[in-house]
């Protein structure tokens, strides 16, 4: 079995983990959970990754949690995060895990040094104190224990705001830490609202990040009906939030590319993910490309944008016959498709 660099460094220290009941959270893409079964006494999953979930789903010995925040299950004495991509997300998985496990929680901390794992020693300090215990293959592995009490965790307290202007109008974008765009609009998407078709019907904003898109699809069109998702729980929630907090209405919710999809729809609309952790990931994508026409009416339309490096037009034109690019500059580009059979 092949894992993946930081489970590799588990691998080499399992005496911290034996007899304990561990929580794994953070930036899990492997299987290395099962292995812990045979030196843990109970081992259960955290995970806003829905495919992640699913996946992990089919062991009967691990109990898994997806969501957006963590509810705190009997008997977890540590945690083991193995260390995500966005500095504020690890913040905010260790404000929310340590908030509900409390003092005595031992922790393993476990990432590459160019994901920036070595701000753990820093950011822990609130908690108690960590050390890192072993370095290989270009990661850290560092242990500790929270000794101080943690400050309560509220899900709101971490939402954060920017205003999005559409001519003469105004959005609020909410979002939580690790989603796409946290923070500030980014580029790509600012050129496809800009170059947005005239919308109407049934509308699908996949890759929904914190629900940039499919907001101002809403605000500008208002009756087109919105649909939105995202693998991510964190996602989703900020997708959610952002069209309470604007008063919009929408349908939002977790589905790994279209497995949870059950309509069609008039157009789709996307700025597709293609990041996944720290390698360039396409799999998603493509899936979603090259299903598109399935989940549009006769006649529905695909506009997506994407960096112009990215090959997606042939599947695009696999999928539809065609690929036009309506828009394009120095860095990304738009590309249409309508499904005519």
């Amino acid at each position: 079995m092949s894992y993946s660099t930081p489970s590799q460094v588990v691998a080499r220290q399992l005496a911290y983990f034996e007899g304990k009941h561990i929580l794994l959270a953070g930036e899990l893409e492997d299987t290395f959970a099962t292995e812990l079964l045979g030196t843990a006494k109970s081992v259960s999953i955290f995970t806003t990754n829905l495919a992640y979930a699913n996946q992990m789903r089919r062991y009967d010995s691990i109990t898994v949690q997806f969501g957006e925040s963590y509810t705190a299950m009997p008997n977890v004495d540590m945690v083991l995060l193995y260390w995500p991509k966005a500095k504020a997300e690890a913040e905010f998985l260790l404000s929310m895990l340590m908030a509900s496990l409390g003092q005595g929680t031992e922790i393993v901390v476990v990432g590459e040094n160019r994901s920036g794992v070595r701000s753990i020693e820093k950011m822990f300090t609130p908690y108690g104190k960590v050390t890192k215990f072993d370095s290989a293959r270009r990661c850290g592995f560092y242990w500790g224990q929270c000794i101080n009490e943690p400050a309560p965790f509220t899900l709101d307290d971490w939402y954060k705001s920017y205003p999005l202007h559409l001519g003469e109008h105004t959005l609020t974008i909410r979002s939580l830490p690790g989603v796409f765009s946290h923070g500030e609009l980014d580029v790509g998407s600012k050129l496809l609202l800009e170059t947005l078709p005239s919308l109407n019907g049934e509308i699908f904003d996949f890759g929904c990040g914190a629900g940039v898109i499919g907001a101002a699809i809403k605000l500008l069109y208002p009756k087109a009906s919105i649909t939105m998702v995202d693998i991510s729980a964190l996602a989703v929630a900020s997708a959610r939030e952002t069209l309470r907090f604007n008063q919009l209405e929408g349908n939002v919710y977790a589905s790994d590319v279209y497995s949870e999809v059950t309509s069609k729809f008039d157009h789709i609309v996307s700025n597709p993910p293609f990041h996944a952790g720290l390698k360039t990931h396409y799999a998603a994508t493509e899936t979603f490309l090259q299903r598109a026409p399935e989940f549009l009416n006769r006649q529905g339309q695909l506009t997506v944008v994407a960096n112009s490096f990215l090959r997606y037009p042939p599947f695009i034109e696999t999928a539809f016959g065609h690929c036009d690019t309506p828009a394009k500059n120095n860095k990304f580009a738009i590309y249409h498709a309508v499904k005519t059979a």
